[in-house]
């Protein structure tokens, strides 16, 4: 199911993830959800899809995100 805010997030999203990098996930995982909501393993697809968008723009280093030069 879609997400409204962030608040609403999973916790491995919303208490690692910088703000802006969990409001990419939000956006990814919503929009990957209207694509994907009929297929068996729609969730898990959709989580890969907006793990995938914040790792575009942010990395780890250690146990922190940072956003990619």
């Amino acid at each position: 199911m879609p997400y409204r805010s962030v608040e609403d997030l999973p916790d491995p999203v919303r208490l690692h993830l910088p703000r802006h990098a969990q409001d990419i996930y939000l956006a990814a995982f919503n929009n990957a959800w209207r694509q994907h909501a009929d297929d068996p393993d729609g969730e898990a697809i959709v989580h890969r899809i907006a793990w995938g968008a914040v790792k575009r723009h942010y990395h780890k280093e250690g146990p922190v995100w940072v956003p990619n030069e």
